[in-house]
């Protein structure tokens, strides 16, 4: 089967799924490619309020292909670098779903996740120090950011792999699910995640990843909004809110100023 990325749309929820089955979900120069137009896509869909990437079958992605390193490891690893900050800079939450190998390349997209979610038996690694490569700056910092320095260092300096109770410990993922729950926890909190307010989520999101520049914006756009009116009422009407601020209205407005 060829090697690809593919998406699909449930109920409001983008699903990203990493395809290269022989060699474990590995990431070849094509997919890095496909990755930050499909996202940038995605994040315009008004009908899209939360993103899932895994990868397909038992294997969540093992990294890059190694045989795309042999022509110019620096353009490879440039690709890599700009499907991460693609992904981290997705303006609606995403969710990593991850089995088997998440290693390599792999644990870079996933770590440029808001949220990782695992199934018990997954294993985790940053490996360049494997292959004498230098991991990049901006991945270095998003990953000493995610779970510290110590193990940060750790993971970089011996390229070993961990098992899901020490990925949890570090605060590498945020859940271990039991074989056979994964998906069904995804699509629940997925759930939750597109009945929330997407202006709270925008805001939170910027300022969580250490934005300082836009606290007047998101002041404006809290001011008077309706989200906040309807959640008020919905509370005190004892039922479900019906949030209407949508952020992908707010991409196309802008990107049509000149």
């Amino acid at each position: 089967m060829e090697p690809q990325v593919l998406h699909s749309v449930t109920e409001a929820v983008a699903t990203v799924v990493i395809r290269h089955p022989a060699k474990r979900n590995a990431m070849t120069t094509a997919m890095w490619r496909a990755l930050p137009p499909l996202l940038d896509t995605l994040a315009g869909d008004p009908g899209v309020r939360a993103l899932v990437l895994t990868g397909e079958g038992g294997t969540f992605c093992a990294g890059a292909d190694i045989s795309t390193l042999r022509g110019s490891p620096r353009e490879a690893q440039r690709l890599a670098v700009a499907a991460e900050e693609a992904l981290a800079a997705f303006p609606k939450p995403t969710l990593a779903a991850i089995r088997g190998h998440c290693v390599g390349g792999g644990a870079q997209l996933a770590a440029a996740c808001d949220l990782r979610f695992a199934q018990e038996g997954a294993v985790f690694g940053v490996t360049p120090a494997r292959l004498g490569i230098v991991y990049p700056a901006s991945s270095t910092r998003r990953l000493v950011s995610l779970v510290g320095p110590s193990a940060a260092k750790y993971l970089l300096f011996s390229g070993e792999l961990i098992d899901t109770g020490r990925a949890l410990r570090t605060g590498l993922v945020d859940e271990v699910l039991p074989e056979g729950e994964l998906d069904r926890r995804v699509a629940e909190f997925t759930r939750i995640l597109t009945s929330r307010s997407q202006l709270t989520q925008a805001a939170a999101k910027e300022f969580a990843n250490g934005r300082t520049d836009r606290d007047d914006h998101w002041s404006e756009r809290a001011h008077g909004n309706g989200d906040t009116a309807e959640g008020v009422a919905a509370f005190l009407e004892r039922r479900p809110p019906r949030f209407t601020w949508s952020l992908s209205g707010r991409r196309r407005a802008a990107s049509g100023r000149s």
